[in-house]
């Protein structure tokens, strides 16, 4: 059995154990405290320990505004997505989408695997490129979203400002970002981990640990997939992982990147959609349900924001560890392509032939009820 193979049973193992631990873990709470432990003290500590054996060089910040712009790219694309599943753009369901396709959570659905797969490098540099993405996720997603809530209810004459100062101050005091900037400034004294005291290095070090198998449990505990609407929830995270995959393989083209830094560059951009798009949208939706405001009317459809998000952790994880597992398959551009070009086919296809297929039923029962 080779090794990708092994430490991908291994992976997939926890995540089993996750599962069946469903019942221990019936209370929401629960699941939310691993969640937190994973978001403030195993996964800042690995970042740590990652960065700390990088060599910082000023090439490194292109790293966060690749992020950006992909982020960007992404959301400038998906009215075209929208387009082909025929949603409106002017409706709660378009805004919706809008706000979570472009979003990443790499920390729960990617770190893990590019650790384990990748080694500490190409997580270091995945973890400033991250700086990019929450940057859009928190600031820039943020103001779109205040934009159509004030738009749409220009009645509401509260104060923006401060909202938007402190969503500053939260990314300033989240734990992830509070170590890469440590790191950073450790880095350029020349400090490694080697100059750290040794109780302290080995707290980094094993709270680390934690991460991988927490990680994976956690993955197993919260999926919980809702029936109604999947089907186009994962038509869509179809066409937005093809043309991710598109992306990638233009931006390695481009580069002329290889290895596990061409890996990287695959792997990141597919991470499953952020929980802080969501948070945005629940501010807004609670103002708006404080005045009564009927749920037809609303800027955001709150139902389908949670099915998107309890899809698109499994669905990245999926893609994630198939790719990792295969090894440097993926880095070949021409099997990139065909991938990203299959899976917005996916995506895309299923809908228009039933869509096809349904007029001509309908079309057919119509002439028949004519005849009759």
């Amino acid at each position: 059995m080779g090794l990708a193979l092994q430490k991908t049973i291994t992976l997939v193992l926890f995540i089993g154990i996750g599962l069946a631990l469903k019942a221990k873990f019936s209370n929401k709470d629960q699941v939310t405290g691993i969640k937190n432990i994973i978001l403030t003290i195993a996964l800042p500590a690995t970042i740590f320990v990652a960065l700390m054996g990088v060599n910082i060089k000023f090439s490194l910040l292109i790293l966060p505004l690749l992020a950006l712009v992909f982020n960007v790219v992404i959301f400038l694309l998906t009215p075209v997505i929208l387009k082909f599943f025929s949603i409106p753009s002017d409706s709660a369901k378009s805004r919706t989408i809008r706000m979570l396709l472009p979003s990443l959570a790499p920390g729960l659905s990617c770190f893990p695997f590019i650790l384990e797969y990748l080694g500490d490098k190409p997580l270091a540099d995945a973890a400033l490129a991250d700086v990019g993405n929450k940057i859009f996720g928190l600031i820039f997603l943020y103001i779109v979203a205040m934009n159509w809530y004030y738009k749409r209810n220009q009645t509401d004459h509260s104060s923006s400002s401060g909202k938007i100062k402190s969503l500053l101050g939260s990314l300033l005091k989240e734990p992830i970002n509070i170590v890469i900037i440590v790191a950073i400034v450790l880095l350029s004294f020349n400090f490694t981990m080697d100059d750290l005291p040794d109780f302290l290095s080995n707290a980094f070090v094993r709270m680390s640990a934690l991460m991988t198998p927490l990680v994976l449990m956690f993955i197993g505990l919260a999926v919980k997939v809702k029936k109604g609407g999947i089907a186009l929830v994962v038509s869509m995270l179809c066409c937005r992982a093809g043309i991710t995959l598109l992306l990638s393989a233009a931006l390695i083209f481009g580069l002329g990147l290889t290895g596990p830094t061409a890996l990287l560059a695959i792997v990141f951009p597919l991470s499953s959609c952020s929980f802080w798009p969501f948070a945005h949208m629940s501010a807004f939706s609670l103002k708006e349900e404080l005045k009564d405001v009927p749920e037809e009317n609303r800027t955001f459809d709150s139902e389908l924001a949670v099915l998107v998000l309890a899809c698109s952790l499994p669905f990245s994880t999926i893609l994630i560890l198939s790719i990792l597992s295969s090894g440097a398959l993926f880095v070949h551009l021409p099997v990139l392509i065909i991938s990203g070009v299959a899976l917005v086919a996916m995506g895309i296809l299923p809908r228009w032939v039933k869509k096809l297929f349904g007029s001509d039923y309908k079309a057919q029962g119509e002439m028949v009820e004519q005849r009759d």
